[in-house]
């Protein structure tokens, strides 16, 4: 049976155990000495259960795989890597890692990622520079412990490449220089810009920008800081600031909407507020970065048309 039929028969069978009594210990159908991939049975307890096996397989069905970056470890253990739609494009990108054993197809969920880092070859200056990139790589929830979840925001189209190392269990390995292709926006969309402040170069990536729809929304960033010799991936910032923000329409005589609320720093290192879009189309988010002591730093510069030069595009 290959993998794809038994995660089939996994999810077969744990839907119908938990509606019907047929799966019982004391069932004569012999479902119990069936090899069922994520279930955790003895001599393999660092397995995922039944539940968490099925909640990842469910998961699984809502990005891509994404080739390039898959490894093995010792040759025991397979690591996959996903985005949402297997691709990359300029700004923020999130990565899924799943784990599995290679002699069964189990999920594991004790396996760590770390030193996620994209980097670009700038063949004409021959020169190499990263980007920003998550400082860790973690589960989603308890609902989710096998599945990891980091991110890397792409700061222009073109060829990347993309190195990370992997623990799973009692085994180690690297993948080093993987290629990858940041993909050009659409027409009309910016969802990472830059800015400088006290001799530093740092980034705002625009995360949630395909949840955005007509009414109130929450809207969610990082800030992250250029690396000192600018090929280590950008972490982010230890500054804390306060980003305003004034949504207008170009195309719409750039009138705004009311009830915006600025991005502020959450506990996880993201910036979250509120943006009210009142209709559809294209939105200019413009931005003024300020720092702890409420000073602009950045954008808020009432250029000829009265607006920052800072902002994002995003169309909804």
């Amino acid at each position: 049976m290959n993998k794809i039929n038994r995660y089939i028969f996994v999810v077969v069978t744990v839907l119908l155990c938990t509606v019907t009594t047929s799966c019982s210990s004391n069932d004569d159908a012999g479902v119990q000495s069936i090899e069922i991939p994520g279930i955790t049975i003895q001599g393999d307890i660092d397995c995922c259960s039944a539940e968490e096996a099925l909640q990842v397989y469910k998961f699984l069905q809502t990005v891509k795989i994404v080739p390039e970056l898959t490894t093995v470890v010792d040759g025991k253990y397979n690591v996959f890597a996903y985005t949402k739609t297997g691709s990359f494009h300029v700004g923020y990108n999130e990565i899924f890692f799943v784990a599995t054993k290679k002699s069964s197809g189990n999920y594991i969920k004790n396996f760590d990622v770390n030193g996620l880092t994209p980097l670009m070859f700038m063949e004409k200056m021959n020169m190499k520079h990263s980007s920003p990139a998550s400082d860790l790589v973690e589960s989603f929830d308890n609902n989710y412990l096998a599945v990891k979840r980091g991110w890397v925001s792409l700061v222009m189209e073109g060829n990347w490449s993309l190195s990370y190392s992997v623990d799973v269990l009692d085994g180690q390995a690297a993948l080093s220089d993987a290629p990858i292709v940041a993909e050009a926006l659409p027409e009309g969309q910016q969802w990472v810009k830059s800015f400088k402040a006290a001799g530093n170069t740092y980034y705002l990536s625009l995360v949630n920008y395909s949840d955005l729809h007509t009414g109130t929304n929450p809207i969610v960033a990082y800030v992250s800081s250029k690396s000192t010799n600018g090929t280590d991936p950008y972490p982010l910032a230890s500054e804390q600031f306060t980003i305003d923000i004034d949504p207008r329409m170009p195309d719409m005589g750039n009138h705004t909407s009311p009830d915006n609320t600025p991005l502020t720093l959450q506990s996880d290192g993201s910036y979250a507020g509120t943006v009210n879009l009142t209709m559809t189309g294209l939105w200019r988010i413009h931005l003024t970065v300020r720092d702890s002591k409420g000073n602009v730093v950045a954008g808020g510069d009432d250029l000829a048309d009265g607006f920052s030069s800072l902002f994002w595009d995003v169309t909804i």
